[in-house]
């Protein structure tokens, strides 16, 4: 098939590390553009891809009729607008998580994808990954029995970066918008459930949410069970997700969310008398899998893995934990 040409907007740090080499590895797909308006930035893009073609603007790239597809890096304050441009200029767009601020947001990017017929989807690439795939086939066949509770962390600490985006208000800063979508969302994908309450305590630094401690009663296919989600960018760095049930835990430990970045990427199966399954997984790239099935959505009609009302709900139980917040003090 003829390979899906994409552009990427703006030269951010974690496209020149991560997105732009899966894209230019992954089976299907030609990195063929960068826009910046500062020529400098791509020399990091153009160490792997010397051939990339360089637009001085956004528009000017959405302008460029041989891009198929744009990766949209920026900052979370305009996803919704580089989305949506995106998608009138008549391009598929994969832009990075959240993709919006608020879940009503992401009707109009679900209208506009509809109307145009274009693929709109969240970077939300854990999904892609084995290790997450196999947390899924092992809850569904029960290898823990009946599901009880769910915790899951991320956290990381930036206070010595004041400037971050991630610590600016004005730029849709907080811990539960960064890295919120990974524990939330991972549950979701693995349980297929919803919330039936939601309550948070957070943290308020600098007018930014620097912790959240999220609480929730969810309803699964297979019954309800309790469920918390820990995330802050004042601690320690920490990645762990833990299914619990009646009869056995599945546990991802290692790099849940940094596969093969953060630590070799694992799941564990916990069963009675002590015993544990642990599958690895150190060659995974989750970035380069999310753009091959991208690829494979637009070419063959195949359902992308992570629609966007599957982004939607997520964001929605984000929205409930932020609006009924309890402010607290350590």
């Amino acid at each position: 098939m003829k390979p899906v040409r994409w552009g990427v907007l703006g030269a951010a740090k974690f496209a020149r590390e991560h997105m732009a080499p899966a894209i230019h590895a992954a089976a299907g797909a030609e990195l063929a553009a960068l826009a910046t308006s500062d020529p400098a930035k791509a020399d990091g893009f153009r160490a792997f891809c010397p051939g990339l073609q360089l637009h001085s603007s956004y528009d000017a790239l959405l302008a460029d009729p041989s891009i198929d597809a744009v990766y949209v890096p920026l900052p979370n304050h305009l996803h919704v607008e580089w989305t949506l441009k995106a998608l009138a200029a008549g391009k598929h767009v994969l832009t990075e998580k959240p993709i919006a601020l608020r879940a009503a947001e992401i009707d109009q990017i679900i209208a506009a994808r509809d109307a145009s017929g274009l693929l709109a989807a969240e970077a939300f690439m854990i999904v892609h990954h084995p290790q997450w795939q196999r947390a899924k086939e092992w809850l569904a066949e029960g290898k823990i029995g009946q599901l009880r509770h769910v915790d899951a962390a991320f956290s990381y600490n930036n206070a010595a970066e004041p400037g971050n985006i991630r610590n600016r208000p004005d730029t849709g800063g907080g811990s539960l918008r960064d890295i919120g979508v990974y524990t939330l969302g991972s549950m979701r994908f693995v349980t297929g459930a919803e919330p039936v309450d939601v309550a948070a305590r957070v943290i308020i630094d600098a007018e930014v949410e620097v912790f959240a401690d999220v609480n929730a009663m969810m309803q699964g296919p297979t019954g309800r069970f309790t469920y918390r989600s820990m995330t802050s960018m004042r601690l320690a760095n920490r990645q762990e997700v833990v299914f619990q049930g009646d009869k056995g835990m599945i546990r991802l430990g290692s790099a849940p969310f940094n596969a093969n970045v953060h630590d070799v990427a694992e799941a564990e199966l916990h069963l009675p008398g002590q015993r544990v399954i642990t599958d690895r997984f150190p060659t995974d790239n989750h970035y380069k899998l999310q753009v091959e099935a991208f690829g494979r959505s637009i070419r063959t009609g195949a359902a992308y893995p992570c629609p966007l009302e599957f982004v939607r709900g997520t964001q929605a139980m984000m929205d409930r934990a932020l609006d009924t917040a309890q402010e607290i003090a350590l």
